[in-house]
């Protein structure tokens, strides 16, 4: 089974995480088929604390593809937060 889920990087206790597509029996940090975003927790000023390409997560979702828990509350709050492109 795919699955779109979060794979931590990073520092110890500065936390980075990539939103991957990985086959479901992969280890969380191993291989993966596509980066689609990432989430920075602890972003301070300027920085991005996340970026998601919606279009590939839609491509993946058409595919079968599951989310995580914590991604799924990651893309809706993306999702409606996104300006939308008129």
């Amino acid at each position: 089974m795919v699955v779109i889920r979060l794979s931590r990087g990073g520092a110890k206790k500065r936390p980075f995480y990539s939103m991957v597509v990985a086959n479901s029996r992969s280890p969380r940090d191993g291989r993966y088929i596509e980066e689609i975003g990432f989430y920075n927790p602890v972003a301070r000023g300027a920085e991005a604390p996340l970026r998601i390409n919606l279009d590939r997560v839609e491509h993946w979702l058409a595919q079968g593809a599951q989310l995580s828990d914590r991604v799924a509350k990651l893309v809706k709050d993306y999702a409606n937060s996104a300006p939308v492109a008129e």
